[in-house]
């Protein structure tokens, strides 16, 4: 099997494409403001795609070129519940040689340069 072939099967699946654009026209506002300052690549001249697939789930914002994940998390994902099902899917997202970042709406809201920071930290 090619490289291209394999690749379709993890990452931005078809069978997901509805799914990714549902997510994008509906996305929180902290995503929203996030990604105003991702996109272009503005951060770092690195290219950021939004709600895209890796395996059976979809991300909030991954950046190919160095492999990286970034999460933005709200109050849903604050119960322990949550927990165990946010720390199942990064082990999934991981298992295919991804790294995952998390960053808080609140962070968002509050600092966004910070996050824009530590997003540019861990691409390094």
């Amino acid at each position: 099997m090619g490289y291209s072939r394999f690749m379709t099967l993890i990452f931005n699946k078809q069978e997901a494409r509805g799914i990714r654009r549902k997510l994008r026209s509906n996305m929180p506002k902290a995503e929203v403001m996030l990604w105003s300052r991702l996109k272009g690549k503005q951060l770092g001249g690195l290219k950021f795609r939004r709600q895209y697939s890796v395996g059976s789930y979809v991300v909030d914002f991954y950046c190919p070129s160095v492999r990286l994940v970034v999460e933005v998390d709200g109050e849903t994902h604050l119960g322990q519940n949550s927990k165990t099902k946010d720390a199942e899917r990064q082990r999934a997202i991981e298992a295919v040689g991804l790294r995952v970042i998390r960053v808080l709406n609140t962070d968002v809201y509050q600092n966004i340069d910070g996050v824009l920071e530590y997003i540019l930290i861990a691409a390094r």
